[in-house]
């Protein structure tokens, strides 16, 4: 288990465009460059113009976007080192490239918090499901300072993600957050009626093995993170819905990128794709590991 600490190495990327709620986001960004001890990057890009002509105007535009946000940091945040970024070029892909020096991207949901969207889904949602780092989403509407210091991870004991779990024990630590682990014990066979011919499962046997096998991982985690407390909960219930109910109030949530279907970077797993849909607080989602 590596502790996942973040350091000085890498630069905290936020990607910004002319939409509503875009001040937040910086902030949200900036207070985690303030967090990590990490330089941030004000990131625009400079889509391709429609019509010839266009290309200076545009990059004129976002070259003024980008020094407001640098001027707001420097104003907000004087120990944050920024600088501007003004990529040219389709929006997810500029992201995703830039995603393989970074150390975390802060975009806006959608298309609504911080690029239009593309044909074939939000930029939002393509770079969370390829970048090669973490990626928070912040949801548009979530603009509040959250109600209690806590930060929340999805669990899945049938492919758990560990790098997601160091990453919430990273962001509790250096938030001097309680950290809460959070695992819906959901079954088929839980419904009213099932397939036919099935043999119900034990429930209390599905339970207990999910508890001993989170509170290993808990306690292999005290010693890197003595000032974490962390709570575990599991509930019979969708673990989708369990996570949207347990985001409200949370100052971050912490899902893997990958779900059961095994696929690496094509898919978000089903559970992780709905919160980044329904969760109440900025989602961080980290990418499966590299295998072979």
């Amino acid at each position: 288990m590596s502790n996942a600490v973040p350091t000085q190495r890498s630069t905290i990327i936020v990607g910004v465009d002319q939409a509503v709620g875009q001040d937040y986001l910086v902030r949200f960004a900036a207070r985690e460059a303030a967090l990590r001890r990490s330089p941030l990057h004000v990131a625009h890009v400079v889509q391709p113009p429609v019509d010839e002509g266009q290309g200076d105007s545009a990059a004129k535009a976002g070259s003024d976007l980008v020094r407001r946000y640098e001027d707001l940091v420097r104003s907000d945040f004087p120990q944050v080192t920024v600088a501007g970024e003004l990529p040219f070029g389709h929006a997810a892909s500029a992201l995703i490239e830039r995603s393989r020096d970074a150390d975390l991207i802060v975009i806006g949901h959608r298309g609504s918090g911080g690029f239009p969207r593309l044909p074939l889904g939000s930029v939002s949602w393509q770079v969370a499901t390829h970048a090669e780092c973490p990626v928070i989403v912040v949801r548009p509407g979530v603009t509040g300072e959250s109600r209690d210091n806590r930060v929340v991870v999805g669990v899945d004991t049938d492919d758990v993600s560990l790098d997601a779990l160091d990453l919430a024990y990273a962001e509790a630590e250096l938030r001097g957050a309680r950290l809460e682990l959070v695992h819906g014990a959901f079954h088929p066979g839980m419904l009213p009626t099932g397939p036919v011919g099935m043999v119900p499962p034990d429930f209390g046997v599905m339970e207990q093995g999910a508890r001993e096998f989170l509170e290993r991982e808990i306690s292999r985690r005290r010693d890197p993170y003595p000032a974490v407390q962390a709570k575990l909960r599991i509930e019979h219930t969708r673990p989708a819905t369990l996570l949207a109910e347990a985001s409200r109030g949370a100052s971050l949530m912490v899902v893997g990128s990958r779900g059961r279907t095994g696929l690496r970077r094509l898919l978000l797993g089903s559970v992780s794709a709905e919160v980044l849909h329904t969760a109440e607080c900025p989602v961080a989602v980290v990418p499966a590991p590299e295998h072979g």
